[in-house]
């Protein structure tokens, strides 16, 4: 099988693979073993790199990620703070199994709590790093973050701090263009890292660039190929992103083993025509 090769994400120090494991529909996989089952297949596969946060899975995803990484520890991490689970991060499985179905007909079942404050912050790392049986994340991000909601000096003082204790190796925010747009216009600089969301034809990640910033990791792709029609298979797609993300990394997901190693012979096919 063809490695997933590393890379280091410019300006954090932070290595990952060229593809990062996303695992924001992990819930959808079934019962706790099928999930554990897909989160260890993508580290055989060679995934080194998993993106989650405190709502994905009303809590599970980073508690799913726990025995991965104690087994694995040079599996690196991104997670989140700034979006909830309604019923908090805590509840049984059929809780939130009933939840999301409720949710269906009565959006505020399962609408997200937003709250961007430095004292939620506080009390959700430590809750993160506790579900996931770590001392330190590696990437910890705003979680589409709005300019009128954060208050960008005390976030980063905050963050800082807890680089300077050991608790985050780097900081800064996963969000779409148009939020990323806001903050740029209105100077605010939430840290050294951004993973923005991006597509191959309408390219919004070029808004980094316009403002010197590296393209670090990007996400989105398939969904919004998907999303215009466009009749592209996922390979190609996947390897038009590499080609636009050439030194980052690119966060995809699945919900099936079986197609695991479809990402060693897309980064294989798309270094050799490069």
């Amino acid at each position: 099988m063809y490695e997933l090769r590393q890379v280091i994400i410019k300006n954090t120090g932070v290595s990952v693979s060229r593809f990062v494991f996303g695992t924001a529909s992990l819930f959808n996989v079934g019962n706790k073993k099928k999930r554990l089952d897909l989160l260890s297949a993508a580290v055989d596969a060679g995934f080194t790199h998993f993106d989650t946060a405190p709502y994905y899975g009303f809590g599970f995803a980073e508690r799913d990620l726990a025995p991965v990484l104690k087994a694995h520890p040079h599996v690196t991490v991104t997670t989140k703070v700034g979006i909830y689970s309604p019923g908090g991060e805590s509840q049984p499985a059929p809780a939130v199994f009933l939840r999301k179905a409720a949710g269906r007909f009565i959006k505020a079942i399962s609408r997200p709590l937003i709250d961007f404050s430095v004292a939620r912050a506080r009390t959700t790392l430590e809750a993160s790093l506790r579900r996931m049986g770590r001392e330190v994340i590696d990437i910890y991000t705003l979680h589409e973050p709005e300019t009128a909601l954060v208050f960008a000096d005390e976030w980063r003082r905050w963050m800082e701090d807890c680089v300077a204790t050991g608790k985050v190796r780097t900081f800064g925010a996963a969000l779409t263009a148009d939020r990323l747009i806001a903050f740029t216009n209105s100077k605010i600089d939430l840290g050294p890292f951004v993973q923005v969301a991006d597509s191959l034809d309408a390219k919004e990640a070029d808004i980094l660039a316009a403002h010197g910033k590296p393209m670090q990791i990007t996400y989105g792709y398939v969904s919004a190929a998907f999303r215009s029609g466009e009749v592209i298979s996922v390979a190609d797609i996947l390897k038009q992103a590499l080609k636009r993300n050439l030194e980052g990394a690119i966060i995809v997901s699945s919900t099936k083993v079986s197609r695991l190693g479809q990402y060693s012979r897309i980064l294989e096919d798309a270094d050799r025509d490069q």
